[in-house]
């Protein structure tokens, strides 16, 4: 198993760096540390809606004896001059207005009687009291994020908040998920005997989007090697990954094998359930092809464990694996001697405890919509017992 996951993983290869509006990074990795050029606050700003003040003009000030101070200047946020503050006098501000030079304290409205020409100070403020200093936050030169990054709301915000406009991040691995068989129809269309409603090819190409790559489901592909090469040909120049599901095993009409068998892509048995028969490659010379089998679960859990951390790493992703917890099993398991098992489970993060969800049929596909984690059993293992400690990829 280790060694078809080397295999997957080789075949991408780093996507390349482009710069993108910030608008237009959410959920890419950054390529690049971004480094502030400017510090954060980029000024000595006002915490508090209030009075600019020298706190020794307001040293001993209460509500029975408050300090009285003429209002010089009104200092709303934005504004671009700062006149300075002389002695004995006050300058209204706003919150995040820049406060001006010799002030060295900010005193709340709240404690004051709101004036506008002239203001009673009812409480002395200490120096630095409600003033938030140009980078305390943030000082030029920081790295404010590192490289493989993945870019979400917070993560832009501090980037506008520096100043950038644009950002270097790796472009999306472009990934076309195929879904062949003659006996898939469309959900939602009459469903005759023998047939079945397609789900792998949207479940796969979700997968691909949720881990930030870019999808294009190419369904309904008939069972026939003519077709299958003829399907895939108008999208070889703008595919870097072609995942397939089905069609690899050693029964009969198995167009996947039948059409990528001497064209790139070689098919072997992973010691792993579910998700035994694999295949990897290139086909014909250009994109990476990841062939999974076809039984839903078996190829969800292939994704998993082969193809999302590849997805990631090329990507550019820092954080390519799922987390992984360790947990106390709440029942005995069974694992199949010989094969690392993959079984739906529900984690508990309140007592680290695990609980397997469903049986380890590789069709039943309700069990693992409703898990929240997958729990490893190793190969060596024949059973575990209630309490053992066991390894979980968190899914949720």
């Amino acid at each position: 198993m280790p060694a078809h996951r080397a295999r997957v993983a080789a075949l991408l290869t780093p996507a390349p760096v482009e710069s993108r509006p910030l608008a237009d990074c959410l959920g890419l990795a950054l390529a690049e540390d971004l480094v502030a050029a400017i510090p954060l606050p980029p000024f000595d700003n006002s915490a508090m809606d209030g009075y600019a003040v020298r706190s020794v003009d307001v040293t001993g000030a209460s509500p029975e004896q408050p300090v009285v101070l003429p209002v010089a200047e009104d200092l709303p946020a934005g504004r671009v001059d700062s006149p300075p503050l002389l002695p004995g006098t006050a300058h209204r501000i706003m919150t995040g207005a820049q406060v001006p030079s010799g002030a060295d304290a900010i005193v709340p409205v709240e404690r004051t009687d709101g004036g506008t020409a002239e203001v009673r100070v009812h409480a002395s403020a200490q120096p630095g009291v409600h003033v938030r200093r140009a980078g305390e936050d943030v000082r030029v030169g920081t790295a404010v994020l590192a490289a493989g990054t993945t870019l979400g709301p917070t993560q832009l915000g501090i980037a506008a908040a520096v100043g950038a406009a644009r950002l270097p991040v790796r472009r999306p691995v472009r990934v076309l998920v195929l879904s062949t068989g003659s006996e898939l129809v469309e959900p939602g269309s009459p469903l005759r005997t023998g047939q079945i409603y397609e789900s792998n090819g949207l479940m796969l190409a979700t997968a691909v989007r949720e881990a930030g790559g870019r999808a294009e489901l190419l369904r309904f592909v008939p069972d026939d090697v003519a077709s299958f090469h003829a399907a895939l040909a108008p999208h070889l120049d703008e595919t870097d990954l072609i995942i397939t599901s089905g069609g690899v095993s050693a029964g009969a009409y198995e167009v996947v094998k039948d059409s990528l068998s001497g064209n790139g892509v070689e098919f072997t048995k992973v010691a792993m359930q579910p998700g035994m028969p694999q295949g990897a490659g290139r086909y014909r010379g250009g994109p990476a092809v990841v062939t999974l089998p076809g039984n839903p679960v078996s190829a969800m859990v292939s994704f998993e464990v082969f193809v999302r951390p590849a997805l990631r790493a090329a990507a550019g992703h820092r954080q390519a694996e799922r987390p992984g917890r360790k947990a106390t099993l709440t029942s005995s398991l069974e694992g199949p001697p010989g094969k690392r098992q993959y079984r739906r489970a529900l984690y508990d993060p309140a007592t680290d405890e695990v609980t397997p969800h469903g049986g380890p049929g590789s069709h039943l596909l309700s069990a693992m919509a409703t898990a929240n984690c997958l729990l490893e059993v190793p190969e060596e293992t024949v059973e575990l017992p209630a309490g053992s400690t066991v390894d979980v990829l968190l899914m949720d």
